[in-house]
Formats: structure tokens, C-alpha cells, sequence
């Protein structure tokens, strides 16, 4: 059995790459080896994430930081000239000396500047927190502003058509130039700034990353008071891809989606926005529902023809003269438009493959593959006809691969994450 185990191990090492991801689930494996037979496969691994330090993850590249006296633009070029999809905000205010804790005010992301661009443009509620005077210039400002671009006052309930030259008019306008960042930094939907040290385990990271719905989860060098490392949900799947071979990770990987309750929704449930409706109606469903992402389907139809998710965001902001020929920016204009763009700028980028899908028979470990391939944030269940029949996020992954034990962290987050029980970010 020892040898059967050596040249198993020894196969691993000739066919996978010698990547920082692989040399970590070959740790896995080793403790996988070791624990206890009776244990189920879901309770080896958590038992193997929980006795390995997140400080062991890959390091993430580092140096990008926002300070936060600067400008809702700068951070939104920052965002996409570093294709990142957030990142830290330093207080500038903060002392040399200071902790982490007061050294960082937060996390900023395209999908809470597009969250926050959405709430401004919407009439006040009279039930509403009092806002500062900064922040009530630039409601003031942008209602103004979507009137004249015939967009009108955006309800909830309601996306009006919104006219190719709109945005535009929003990334010239003065509130956009001058608003900072720390000014909205208690609006909108600024990501949930809780952090590991190096000491914290891998099952407590992917907790975070999959059933509390983090993005990302920071982790600090106390030391320092700064963070060493960021661990996104996309860098967790990029470990499992190149885990393949690896025993523990088969015997999860090759089942089937169905097996493993995949996805988790019915296609009634499926939020989605039909390929003639305004593209703001797509991210105000987002917003609504708290989804990172919505599929756009043929008029009348059930069949998708594309994907928007709130990062996307940054093609109204950063390139707003590629609509300008539209009428309307409807959702398939929105994906015309962006399509021919990237063609020119970035011919790497996921867009441009179309709508990517699965079937219910295919296996989590080939669903791994293809969203790390194609780099992309949520997959589309489709039935033989191609019409869509559920939803499959990064987190929906994760949440497959570990469990939380009972009071594994106690009352800690009573009150401090709200779960929103239709929230799939």
C-alpha cells in the first residue's frame, strides 16, 4: 500500500505544475492521508483546511492601495487600469504608527461604486438617515443631471431608458471628479472589512468566503499594521484547479453538480433581465436582490445571450463615448458595445467568450476548470434546449467543500454580517 501511495505521489509531482497552489493541496494531501477513517470526506476536510494557517495561501500581488481623500474617479481608473476588482483604503489621517485597524477604513469595489451611483440617482426617502451636506450636493447634483439626460428619476420599480449619452455626462460632471472616497464610505455597499492574521486557518477563510459572503478577506501582519495578503473567492478556485490529480481532491471533484446539490435554485427563481430592457434595470436588479451578477436573455425567452455583472460597471465609467451612437443603452447594446471595445483594448478578456454554461451532469472539478480558465465569477445551468435552469457561483463552490461546525465561531457575527437570505454575492 506505501508504494502504491509513493508512486501515486510521484505521478502528481511528474503531471502538475510546480505552482505555489499545487505544493499547497500537496499539504492537503498529506493530512488527508493521516485522519481519522471513520470521518466522512466533508469532516477529512475540514479537518485538513482547519490545521493548515491562511499565511500559507499564495501571496496575491500587492502594492495597489487607495488613499481616501482620493476622488471617486481616481478610484474607479485605479480599479481598472490594475484589473483588480477592489481594494484596500488607507486613512490618510492615520498616524505612522498606527494600527490596522486605524490604518484602513475599508474596502472599495466596482460593485459598490455601481451600488452607490444607483442609490444616488433614486429620490430620497423620507424615512432615510439624515446624509451629510457633501452627500446631499450629489444627490441633488445627479438628479439633476438624469433629467437632462432623459433618463428621468430612476425608481426601484422602474429603469427608464437610458440615453447613449448619459454617462458621459456623469463621469464629466463635477460631483463625480470632486466626491472622494471616504465620503461615501458609510452609503454604499462597502465591503465587510474583517481580517485574518497568519495565524487564522484556511477553514476559517473559506467560512468567510462561501456562508458569510466575502468577497475577499484581507489578511494583516499585526506587526506591520499593514495587509500582507488578499484572499479572494477566484484565487480559492484557482487553488482547487490546480489540485486536480491530488486524491482528496478527486473524490470530491468527480461528482456530478446534482450530486452535490447543485445549483441551488429552480429556473423560476433565476433573476434575470431580458436583452431589450434598459441596462440599469440590470444592475438595479442586482442591487435589489444583493446578486453579483445577472444573466440577459432573448426578448420573451428563457435563453441566455449574455451576462452583466456589477463589476461591468466600469465600462459605463471608464469608456462612456462607446454608447454614445445609441438611442438607448439597453442590456444588448450594453454587451454590443463593450464586445467591440475589448476587441480594440483587451482581447483577453472574459467577454468576449460569449455566454459560457453547464449541464447538470458535467462535474464540479470540469466546472472549476472552465471558471478558472475563463476567469469568470458564475456559471449558467442550462437544459438540452439551452434554456437556463439555475445559477452557479464561486461561493456556492467553496460552500460545497467545507462546512462551518457547530459554534465554530460562536456569537462573534450576530449582528455584524447581515445574511439576507436571497443575497448570492
Amino acid at each position: 500500500m506505501a508504494s502504491l501511495q509513493l508512486r501515486r505521489e510521484s505521478e502528481v509531482d511528474q503531471e502538475s505544475p510546480k505552482s505555489p497552489e499545487a505544493k499547497l493541496g500537496m499539504k492537503v494531501e498529506d493530512l488527508w492521508g493521516i485522519q481519522e477513517p471513520k470521518l466522512t470526506p466533508t469532516e477529512k476536510l475540514n479537518a485538513c483546511f482547519e490545521s493548515i494557517p491562511v499565511s500559507s495561501f499564495p501571496l496575491a500581488p500587492q502594492g495597489v492601495e487607495i488613499r481616501s481623500d482620493a476622488s471617486l474617479a481616481e478610484a474607479v481608473q485605479i480599479l481598472s487600469q490594475n484589473k483588480i476588482l477592489s481594494v484596500p483604503v488607507v486613512n490618510v489621517n492615520a498616524p505612522e504608527d498606527a494600527t490596522w485597524i486605524d490604518r484602513y477604513i475599508g474596502i472599495v469595489e466596482f460593485a459598490g461604486i455601481a451600488v452607490w451611483i444607483l442609490q444616488q440617482s433614486e429620490p430620497p426617502s423620507p424615512r432615510s438617515a439624515s446624509v451629510s451636506p457633501s452627500g446631499t450636493d450629489v444627490a441633488v447634483s445627479l438628479n439633476g443631471m438624469t433629467s437632462a439626460a432623459g433618463l428621468g428619476t430612476l425608481g426601484p420599480e422602474d429603469a427608464s431608458i437610458t440615453s447613449g449619452d448619459f454617462f458621459e455626462a456623469l463621469t464629466s460632471s463635477e460631483f463625480y471628479k470632486n466626491t472622494k472616497v471616504r465620503d461615501i464610505s458609510g452609503t454604499f455597499r462597502w465591503a465587510p472589512f474583517l481580517a485574518l492574521q497568519k495565524s487564522n486557518s484556511f477553514l476559517t477563510m473559506m467560512l468567510l468566503l462561501s456562508k458569510y459572503k466575502m468577497k475577499s478577506v484581507p489578511v494583516v501582519d499585526l506587526g506591520d499594521g499593514k495587509i500582507d495578503n488578499i484572499i479572494t473567492q477566484s484565487a480559492v478556485i484557482h487553488m482547487l484547479a490546480e489540485c486536480t490529480g491530488f486524491h482528496w481532491f478527486e473524490s470530491w471533484g468527480n461528482k456530478k453538480l446534482s450530486e452535490i446539490g447543485l445549483p441551488t435554485m429552480s429556473p423560476k427563481q433565476i433573476i434575470k433581465v431580458q436583452e431589450d430592457e434598459p441596462v440599469l434595470q440590470a444592475f438595479k436588479l442586482m442591487r435589489k436582490n444583493r446578486i453579483g451578477g445577472i444573466p440577459v436573455v432573448e426578448s420573451g425567452g428563457r435563453k441566455a445571450v449574455g451576462n452583466i455583472s456589477l463589476r461591468d460597471v466600469q465600462f459605463l465609467l471608464t469608456a462612456p463615448e462607446i454608447y454614445r451612437d445609441y438611442r438607448s443603452i439597453t442590456a444588448k447594446n450594453f454587451l454590443i458595445a463593450v464586445k467591440k471595445y475589448l476587441e480594440k483594448h483587451d482581447k483577453g478578456s472574459p467577454m468576449l467568450s460569449g455566454t459560457i454554461t453547464c449541464k447538470r451532469d458535467e462535474t464540479i472539478k470540469e466546472l472549476i476548470k472552465t471558471l478558472d480558465s475563463q476567469e469568470i465569477h458564475r456559471m449558467y445551468v442550462v437544459d438540452d434546449d439551452g434554456n437556463l435552469e439555475g445559477v452557479i457561483t464561486l461561493r456556492d463552490i467553496i460552500s460545497r467543500l467545507v462546512h462551518e461546525p457547530r459554534g465554530y465561531f460562536g456569537d462573534f457575527f450576530d449582528g455584524v454580517l447581515p445574511l439576507p437570505q436571497n443575497s448570492r454575492v
